[in-house]
């Protein structure tokens, strides 16, 4: 029977996706992740090298597949307020990608390793953003996603600040709701300044 590389690089990531976003890099066993796989672990060094490349790997899958599933479209504030909606519903609907940014930049810092395909997906997710802003700088296009992005991965990794500060629910109530408002209303605000003042 051949060997599907195919199928068990992908059980391989999936339970790496699970197991980094629950417990970190360095919490992260490679041994569970290869067991929830359901296979042998000397396949993930064969195919991923170190657990920091499989960290990796993970995580760019999870950003490219994000990128696939939203994709930007149309111009101006109400563009950029319509993808500040479809962006958070999906984080919402799938919070380890937030999760695993967040263990990203507590593990390796604000300088990780420089990945050129990492630095690559980064580049044409700005200039797909500032093509949504006509007129705008680039570097200030870059800003506003920027802060979309903090808004709306800092939902599922930090609920216990919206029991505090606003008395939440939590992510399956009424807070997520109110927080998916802030968060489009703030963009579509940030947007229209911007092209008003590159107009």
């Amino acid at each position: 029977m051949a060997w599907d590389t195919d199928r068990t690089k992908r059980l391989l990531l999936d339970a790496a996706i699970d197991e980094f976003s629950r417990w970190g890099l360095a919490g992260a066993r490679v041994d569970r992740i290869a067991a929830a796989a359901g296979v042998n672990k000397e396949r993930i060094y064969q195919y991923f090298g170190k657990k920091d490349d499989l960290f990796r790997a993970a995580l760019a899958g999870e950003l490219a597949a994000a990128r696939e599933e939203v994709p930007m479209t149309g111009t101006g504030p109400e563009a950029v307020a319509d993808y500040a909606g479809r962006l958070f519903d999906h984080h919402l609907a799938n919070p380890r990608i937030a999760r695993l940014v967040f263990w990203e930049g507590l593990e390796l810092g604000a300088e990780p390793d420089r990945d050129p395909e990492r630095a690559a997906y980064h580049d044409g997710k700005v200039d797909g953003f500032a093509a949504m802003l006509p007129g705008a700088d680039r570097a200030d296009a870059a800003e506003l996603l920027l802060t979309l992005v903090t808004l709306i991965d800092g939902w599922p990794v930090l609920q216990q600040l919206d029991a505090y500060i606003a008395g939440g629910d939590g992510p399956d109530g009424r807070a997520a709701g109110r927080r998916r408002r802030a968060v489009v209303d703030t963009m579509r605000a940030m947007a229209a300044e911007l092209t008003a003042d590159a107009g």
